[in-house]
């Protein structure tokens, strides 16, 4: 019977059950089906908030210490206890030590890509790009965006509140890193994306604002006869692009004319006290109206950290250089106060059960210290940690290891097409649903397998 409850309780994709259906287990199979989608149904997650780290944390300076490892890779911080049994994180994140109870941990995930642009390609969309090129170029025969896949199979149920909402950056290294948004799903999907600092005083989006003088029916009259002018020239214009584009403009439209989406937009309706916890800086600020945005019904917000790799006094985790330093002074203090405050306020506002917050960045850093300086990490994605919390994940587990080094995995190796199916499983929608891509072939949202043990 232990063998057929291991069976059971693997992570196998309809997919593939349906593939060994054909070798002879069809008769397992259907109720396996069954099973897996009677599963997603009763997914808690409801919503998406998606914390990229643009440049690549340590994993071993913040959540997978290696205190009895050599002192050329351990490093210079110490353990802390966390409210989570057995579990410990790095002595300069405190706050997020008490609220750790609350995040489940991969920490054997890995990939190939070396190179920032496609290795957050690879961590955006969960799919990995067709070379480790920093060069890479977006193109439709590239991925989705998580946030563009939610807000196809888990629209939000006002249609003038946008489905997927991104901010305040549009990465790049060199050149734009591909995908930041809906591809080959249609422009009908791309997110509503917003680059202006929601922590500036001036904080607005004109393009949801409307002159004085010009009320919204005459804003709607006059969108009226510009369709009239241009019917005839489109009578003929029926391509998936065309369509997407006139959904895209309605959905804009129905924006402009809702005050329930100027004001989630609107961070002055805030209590000050409120803001100064998430901290008066840009991810602070940021991550706040993620919270606002998710209260009023949007889908799926991805929250960029940063706009650049990193630097000495601003950017990313890209800790080539001075790696302790600029983790202790800069990277995790701002991480400190504003993370742990994000999933605080989701809680008490009941809506941590039913949003899902991912954070983690393209790779992690090497193991051995001594890179462009003798405190330096470099790239290492051979095996670092994502941290989930919220919806049905079970708060304060563990899933995987890396070796006494954090090198490699040693236990439950974890792909970024696992991650990205989870992600899915989470949020109610099947992993293995097909889309047809650029070219018209049928192709699943991700080519992994959940990881159901994670929830409970």
């Amino acid at each position: 019977m232990s063998g057929c409850s291991d069976f059971l309780n693997s992570a196998w994709s309809r997919r593939k059950l349906l593939t060994a259906g054909v070798g002879g287990f069809g008769a397992l199979a259907l109720p396996q089906i069954l099973r897996a989608d009677e599963v997603v149904k009763k997914a808690k997650a409801k919503h998406l908030i998606f914390l990229h780290q643009f440049g690549g944390p340590s994993h071993i300076d913040t959540f997978d210490l290696k205190p009895n490892a050599p002192d050329n890779v351990r490093g210079e911080f110490k353990g802390i206890a966390t409210s989570a049994s057995g579990v410990q994180c790095c002595e300069h994140l405190p706050r997020w030590a008490k609220v750790m109870h609350h995040f489940a941990q991969f920490r054997s995930v890995h990939h190939r890509m070396s190179n920032h642009n496609p290795a957050t390609y690879y961590s955006l969309t969960g799919r990995a790009p067709p070379l480790d090129d920093i060069r890479i170029r977006d193109t439709l025969d590239l991925q989705p965006m998580y946030g563009s896949v939610v807000a196809k199979f888990k629209p939000s149920d006002d249609p003038a509140i946008p489905s997927s909402v991104s901010f305040p950056h549009l990465l790049r290294d060199g050149s734009v890193t591909p995908g930041q948004h809906a591809s080959y799903l249609g422009k009908a999907f791309d997110p509503f994306f917003v680059q202006s600092d929601p922590n500036s005083p001036n904080f607005k989006l004109p393009e949801l604002s409307l002159p004085a003088d010009v009320p919204i029916e005459r804003l709607q009259a006059r969108r009226k006869l510009l369709e009239a002018f241009d019917r005839h020239a489109r009578l003929s214009e029926t391509s998936e692009a065309a369509r997407g584009m006139d959904r895209f403009s309605e959905r804009a439209m129905a924006m402009l004319a809702s005050t329930k989406v100027r004001d989630a937009f609107d961070l002055s309706k805030e209590k000050p006290e409120l803001r100064d916890k998430y901290g008066r800086t840009t991810y602070g600020q940021s991550c706040l109206l993620a919270r606002r945005l998710i209260e009023a019904g949007v889908r799926a917000t991805t929250v960029y950290f940063s706009d650049s790799i990193g630097g000495p006094v601003n950017g990313g985790w890209d800790t080539h250089n001075d790696n302790f330093n600029a983790l202790k002074n800069r990277l995790l203090p701002i991480t400190d106060k504003v993370v742990p405050t994000l999933i605080k306020d989701l809680h008490q506002r009941g809506l941590l059960s039913e949003t899902l917050v991912v954070w983690m960045g393209e790779f992690g850093r090497a193991p051995k210290i001594g890179d462009r300086d003798p405190k330096g990490r470099t790239h290492w994605p051979h095996c670092y940690t994502v941290m989930m919390a919220g919806g049905s994940l079970r708060g304060g587990a563990v899933w995987g290891a890396s070796d006494r080094r954090g090198g490699y995995p040693a236990e439950n190796a974890t792909k970024l097409e696992d991650i990205a199916a989870t992600m899915f499983w989470a949020l109610g929608i099947d992993p293995a649903s097909e889309v047809r891509d650029a070219l018209g072939r049928p192709v699943p949202l991700a080519y992994g397998s959940p990881v159901t043990q994670m929830f409970g």
